[in-house]
């Protein structure tokens, strides 16, 4: 499994809550609101998951843990939805 550089999701996951932050406090700004846009879908790709939410949490977990823990972690089987 090839994973990211950890200094491209640290980077990457400063700036999603900064353009956030952005484009809260100016809605109105199509490219505050296309940038933040950009840095979720980045974070998806570099993570591996579909919402920028989930990408961000998984991002977090990334950085703190080590490379075999993350690894361990994200293997574990899911529970199934109905």
């Amino acid at each position: 499994m090839l994973l990211p550089a950890k200094a491209e999701v640290a980077r990457q996951l400063r700036r999603y809550p900064a353009w956030e932050r952005a484009m809260l406090a100016a809605p109105t700004d199509r490219t505050a609101r296309a940038t933040f846009e950009d840095s979720g879908y980045t974070l998806c790709v570099l993570m591996g998951k579909r919402c920028a939410r989930e990408a961000a949490d998984a991002a977090e977990r990334y950085l703190r843990s080590s490379l075999v823990a993350y690894l361990g972690e994200s293997e574990r089987p899911r529970a199934k939805t109905v």
